[in-house]
């Protein structure tokens, strides 16, 4: 059974997700703030910062985490460095990838953050020929792989859980389930496309152990992630984690004609169905929020400590804006770099 988290990474935990959400925010600002300077498709999690680093909080030296296009907290997490990432998203040469991947293909092999895909699911074989090799080394090391919910409908999600199960290969899947794929919610999907409901269902197709879990609880997380880990350390296979969330932004920005600001449009739920409750009711749930009044009222921290905490990791932010914009852009010649034939 995974322990519960002490004190120490009680805080620890909610400074991840503080961390996560005031970058998110920043660079939802960027489209306002400095138009044009992030160019092409940006996808945020914000909502979803109890599910990353609920699970992301296992992780150790050897392990590796694949996810999707919605990415910026996961090697935020796992010790990439802001400014890095943020000039990455800004397509600058001082970027994760040099500037070349952009906000959906942040990469950072270092911290064992293998990368992402801007197509639905692609991720997912990738995370099991990587737990393929963890398991060949034998060093106990696992695998997490995160997509939405989406995923479950694409071929990749179906395939690789078959062969995962049948290898008992060491990794565990993490569907961050947030309700909407774009402007399709998840009870259209499963009266018309992706019957099966809650989603962690299909794990049974599989012969594998599929759960549940509220993302908006870091600790619930923590918890379910956490046995799964074991179980696959143990070399007793994978897992399928559903983590229900809510994502508090639109799906993605919008791109919008020459001379006209890139921003962000309000959320589906109110946009496209009118459900301005529903959105409502998610933004009293914020687990960023959420957790830092259970552990002031807890007393693992204290609304002062909390409060010196958003100080910092908002300079901590706005540094990484600065660097961002100050950084140059890479030079025409690189494009042909980094080219395998």
């Amino acid at each position: 059974m995974s322990q519960s988290p002490n004190a120490e990474r009680q805080i620890w935990i909610f400074t991840q997700m503080l961390r996560i959400r005031t970058f998110e925010e920043r660079v939802k600002r960027a489209f306002t703030e400095h138009p044009g300077v992030i160019r092409g498709h940006t996808h945020l999690a914000d909502g979803a910062e109890g599910s990353i680093v609920g699970s992301l909080s296992h992780f150790r030296q050897g392990d590796a985490a694949l996810a999707t296009y919605r990415c910026h907290g996961y090697p935020l997490v796992l010790g990439s460095d802001p400014k890095a990432m943020m000039a990455e998203i800004f397509g600058r040469a001082d970027g994760l990838c040099k500037g070349l991947g952009g906000s959906m293909h942040l990469t950072d092999v270092k911290h064992g953050f293998l990368g992402t895909s801007g197509i639905v699911g692609a991720g997912i074989p990738h995370a099991a020929g990587v737990a393929w090799a963890a398991q060949i080394r034998k060093k106990g090391n696992v695998v997490l792989s995160f997509f939405g919910d989406g995923a479950a409908k694409q071929g990749a999600f179906h395939e690789t859980l078959n062969i995962a199960s049948l290898w008992k290969l060491p990794v565990v899947f993490v569907m961050e389930n947030n309700g909407y794929n774009v402007v399709t919610t998840t009870v259209q999907e499963d009266a018309n496309a992706a019957a099966g409901e809650p989603l962690a269902t299909k794990a049974k197709a599989y012969a594998m152990p599929g759960v549940t879990v509220d993302g908006n609880d870091p600790l619930a997380v923590h918890a379910v992630v956490g046995e799964a880990i074991e179980r696959a350390r143990a070399g007793k296979g994978p897992t399928l984690v559903e983590s229900k969330v809510y994502r508090l932004s639109a799906h993605g920005n919008i791109i919008a004609p020459p001379g006209v600001p890139l921003h962000y449009p309000e959320h589906e739920a109110i946009a496209t169905f009118g459900k301005r409750e529903e959105y409502e009711a998610a933004l009293r749930g914020d687990p960023v929020p959420r957790f830092r009044g259970i552990l002031v009222k807890s007393g693992v921290l204290t609304a002062a400590k909390a409060d010196e905490l958003a100080t910092r990791i908002a300079n901590e932010m706005q540094e990484a804006v600065t660097f961002g914009l100050n950084s140059p852009f890479p030079k025409l010649e690189s494009a042909l770099e980094y080219n395998y034939a």
